[in-house]
């Protein structure tokens, strides 16, 4: 395809480009570095970076890039890490979403919202908290930065997922433009009528989630509505091994008693325990007697808290988080006794980090670094709870082989957990190393913030061995079963399928993109 590209003069074509749209659409691309980096790393330049700012616009975009043979790759939020959106070949176009960011419709009455592919969570919202409304899932961490559109181009989770699951079981109708420019509709909507439903007869919706944008662009997103629950309880707990923390999330996930939740190792801790005080640990003394059944019981609780200990307490190596909501303070109470029975093989800690993550659930993107400045990059896989314990060992056992090496460049990583419905376990690694901001960090972190970060020069060796710890992980991954979410074009999904449904995607891709320009490598296609 790049040969063919080539031969069809992409100048000509960006300039016909031009031509059918406004001044602010078409960024040269050396003037876009960032928006063609991404958390990780870039690849290949563009030849530009397009941002439409209606769908027409969009759709004719699309026409001529294809009469052109050029590839076409999707932009959300940016905050990918598995190159996504990265072009794999110069004659490529990025298309940026960011200016279709409109609220289309909030129809309470009909139990919906619809919104344009470009639109933030944090945006969606900020306009519907002052309507009591909410989405069931409402977006990742990255909230403020992460759209829509990319979420559900790649199986978010976070917010909401512990009730509500991943952000395609939010998702009741697409607006897809495919690689023909023309725009198919999903769900109820693929009757003309009103996108209200999804599933009408085969579940074309789910065809579009988790695509990473090489079936076609979504440019409209239409989400289900809830009430807002307006009373709530958080809960942290500790526990001294990995298998006690996954069994205990496992009991959790059966009974879907919280709206969300999250563990962390003491790795990402960062010290977290030492910073609580005496306000903190009174406010949690007080949570666990109000939500307890009664006094009684409240004491006991506390009784079993302190014989726990600090001592204890700093010795833990994992930290799990809930937030758990209901329709009245009642309702709150009663899921939260009902958590801590389920958490015996833990010991209750104050609860100020779920605290935060209510009060703040979209952080500006300070993580996209380590806490000294340190390059990151997360790696994750959803395993059956069966395999956890096995899994946790065997990658022990690998960090094992490469310590002096991690140890001698300054490598080293953190766990972050959380259940995926009833029967998956997500286990997250992140990886910290030295070495400079990229053009995406200098774009979306303050310029003063990252003064004040300690400096490092580039360590090739260091960025060496984090890819390959994750080539060695994601294959000991693959060796359990593992799936993964935001697939891009770094985790296995072509590969690794058995033949009648690799046939049946390929088939699939073949039907909307028989030139094969969208977002040609994600899905490995």
């Amino acid at each position: 395809m790049p040969d063919q590209a080539a031969r069809l003069c992409p100048e000509d074509a960006l300039q016909r480009i031009a031509a059918l749209t406004d001044a602010q659409t078409l960024i040269p691309a050396g003037e876009s570095e960032a928006l063609f980096t991404d958390v990780y790393r870039r690849r290949e330049a563009p030849l530009a970076v397009l941002r439409p700012a209606s769908v027409e616009a969009l759709q004719a975009i699309v026409r001529e890039a294809a009469s052109a043979g050029l590839a076409i790759c999707p932009r959300g939020g940016g905050a990918s890490y598995t190159d996504a959106y990265l072009p794999i070949h110069p004659a490529s176009l990025i298309i940026d979403t960011a200016r279709l960011d409109r609220i289309v419709e909030v129809n309470a009455a009909d139990g919906y919202v619809t919104v344009e592919a470009g639109v933030t969570w944090a945006a969606l919202k900020a306009a519907l908290d002052p309507l009591g409304l909410r989405t069931p899932f409402f977006g990742p961490f990255s909230g403020l930065a992460a759209t829509i559109g990319g979420s559900v181009s790649q199986n978010a989770t976070s917010h909401g997922s512990a009730t509500h699951g991943i952000s395609a079981q939010s998702v009741l109708a697409l607006e897809v433009v495919i690689a023909s420019g023309e725009l198919l509709r999903t769900g109820s909507g693929a009757r003309g009528a009103a996108p209200f439903a999804r599933h009408f007869g085969p579940d074309l919706t789910g065809l579009f989630t988790g695509d990473c944008g090489a079936l076609g662009i979504k440019v409209r997103i239409t989400l289900p509505l809830l009430r807002r629950k307006p009373a709530f309880k958080l809960a942290s707990f500790a526990f001294a091994n990995v298998e006690d923390l996954a069994g205990s999330m496992r009991d959790a996930a059966l009974e879907r008693l919280d709206d969300e939740h999250f563990a962390i190792d003491s790795a990402l801790a960062q010290g977290q325990i030492g910073r609580q005080d005496a306000a903190g640990l009174l406010a949690m003394a007080r949570s666990v007697l109000t939500s307890s059944p009664n006094r009684i019981a409240g004491l006991a609780q506390l009784a079993r808290m302190a014989a726990g200990g600090t001592r204890a307490l700093k010795q833990a190596q994992y930290m799990l988080h809930f937030i758990l909501e209901g329709v009245d303070a009642a309702e709150a109470q009663a899921r939260l006794g009902g958590l801590r029975k389920l958490m015996r093989r833990g010991i209750e800690i104050p609860n100020s980090v779920p605290a935060i993550v209510r009060g703040l659930p979209f952080a500006p993107l300070f993580n996209t670094l380590g806490p000294k400045g340190e390059r990151w990059v997360p790696l994750h896989g959803i395993l059956p709870h069966s395999c956890v314990g096995t899994f946790h060992a065997a990658l022990e056992a690998l960090y094992a082989a490469h310590s002096q090496d991690m140890k001698r460049l300054g490598v080293w990583t953190g766990g972050m957990f959380a259940t995926v419905g009833s029967s998956g376990f997500l286990y997250e690694v992140a990886f910290y190393w030295p070495g400079p901001p990229t053009a995406y960090h200098q774009a979306v972190l303050p310029a003063e913030y990252l003064a004040g970060l300690p400096q490092y020069p580039q360590s090739d060796e260091a960025a060496a061995l984090v890819e390959q710890l994750k080539q060695e992980i994601t294959a000991l991954f693959g060796s359990f079963g593992a799936i993964h979410f935001q697939l891009g074009k770094t985790y296995p999904y072509a590969r690794v399928l058995q033949a009648a449904p690799l046939a049946l995607i390929r088939a699939l891709k073949a039907a909307l993109d028989p030139q094969g320009i969208m977002n040609p490598g994600a899905l490995g296609l």
